[in-house]
């Protein structure tokens, strides 16, 4: 008697020794969280593999979809398990293939279990050879082919059609924490996701100059973190002012040192909350020379006010391959929203492209920089999404 599963297939978890279960585990804990609410879905592990079993029919779409975001899987396959023996490998080899008409199929197999008694060569060309001789309208195609028929021998035999890619990666949680600066533009947002990729946990940090930006704006920030809330299992979105520092700097500074001088104050203000949240770094959407306050002199004048990393995963991407990633977590459509952030609001008509640090620290020191990042951070606004 054969049952209808998911199985789970992770990749680079399968490099880290020693630490495997550890990784394994935090991937099974984030799987239970996508899957929550998904009435009487159950997680398990087996050898190599991870599977979701019990998943009622009209379910089945939705587990997909959210295991789809869940950082770690490479790919997930809908399977039949049954006996690990030939003729019942055989018999739902078969009962998969024969609704698929005027198509080309190869078999493939992998025999995890070493006392089979059948070489994994043997079993796929029995498998084929057995769906060949029993379909009408389906021939071998070992180079393009419709459809991979792939057999795993395990304690069970698991047999499938074809894999559903993931987004791979490492499990969330396993790479610490971070706090992304999240503008309302397309770059940020591909960063936290890039960084959530690679294991890190992430909150979101937004600042805007209201009322000289708008509301609308402040609301696609939120829309941006609801969309990079799956991918993060939640999202704190944490508001901050900084109208007040922008109104400083244009009375009291020359003008073409407004943008770099604005952005060393939120990364000042931003190290303030990682401490406060004991979060271990920032992360920025920067991409190398994309604009004014991205030369290498500009990042070099913010970084020297804070002491914590700061992460910049798309440093060397270009604009078409952050659009392209910007599309695919579904952000892009958010992001070209008409709604100015408070980078683009104060934009200085000559702004320098290769301030020194002396000359920056100059001009700030016409300003209270302290007071004026206490008086940002004790009124910052915190948006829990779930």
């Amino acid at each position: 008697m054969d049952k209808r599963l998911i199985l789970v297939k992770y990749g680079e978890i399968t490099l880290k020794g020693l630490n495997q279960h550890y990784f394994l585990e935090t991937l099974m804990k984030n799987i239970r969280y996508a899957i929550k609410g998904i009435e009487d879905a159950k997680v398990s592990k087996i050898q190599g593999r991870i599977t979701i079993n019990d998943v009622k029919a009209e379910d089945e779409a939705e587990v997909i979809s959210r295991l789809k975001k869940v950082f770690g899987i490479v790919a997930i396959v809908v399977a039949r398990e049954c006996e690990a023996d030939m003729d019942s490998i055989k018999a739902v080899a078969l009962e998969i293939m024969k609704d698929k008409e005027n198509c080309t199929f190869k078999a493939e197999a992998k025999r995890g279990n070493k006392a089979f008694p059948y070489t994994s060569p043997q079993i796929a060309k029995m498998v084929g050879a057995h769906v060949l001789v029993n379909t009408e309208t389906i021939t071998v195609d070992v180079h393009n082919p419709d459809y991979t028929l792939t057999v795993e021998v395990r304690n069970k035999a698991y047999v499938y059609c074809d894999d559903i890619p993931c987004e791979a990666g490492l499990p969330l949680g396993t790479g610490g924490s971070g706090a992304l600066l999240l503008s309302g533009g397309i770059d940020s947002p591909v960063a936290g996701y890039m960084m959530n990729r690679r294991g890190m946990k992430i909150c979101s940090i937004h600042f805007h100059s209201y009322p000289y930006t708008s509301l609308e704006a402040q609301k696609k920030a939120t829309d941006l973190a609801q969309k990079l809330r799956p991918y993060n299992m939640g999202m704190t979105l944490i508001n901050v002012s900084v109208t007040k520092i922008q109104e400083e700097i244009i009375q009291k500074c020359d003008e073409s040192y407004l943008t770099v001088i604005l952005r060393r104050f939120m990364f000042r203000i931003a190290e303030k909350i990682c401490e406060q949240r004991d979060i271990s770094a920032l992360i920025t959407g920067e991409s190398l020379g994309q604009v004014a306050s991205q030369t290498i002199e500009s990042i070099n004048c913010t970084n020297a006010v804070v002491s914590l990393p700061i992460l910049r995963p798309l440093i060397a991407h270009d604009k078409n391959e952050i659009m392209a990633l910007a599309r695919h977590i579904d952000t892009y459509d958010i992001s070209i929203r008409p709604f100015e952030d408070c980078c683009t609001v104060f934009v200085p008509k000559h702004p320098q492209i290769k301030p020194s640090l002396e000359k920056v620290e100059l001009q700030e020191s016409r300003l209270d920089v302290d007071a004026l990042v206490q008086e940002a951070l004790e009124g910052i606004e915190i948006v829990r999404i779930r």
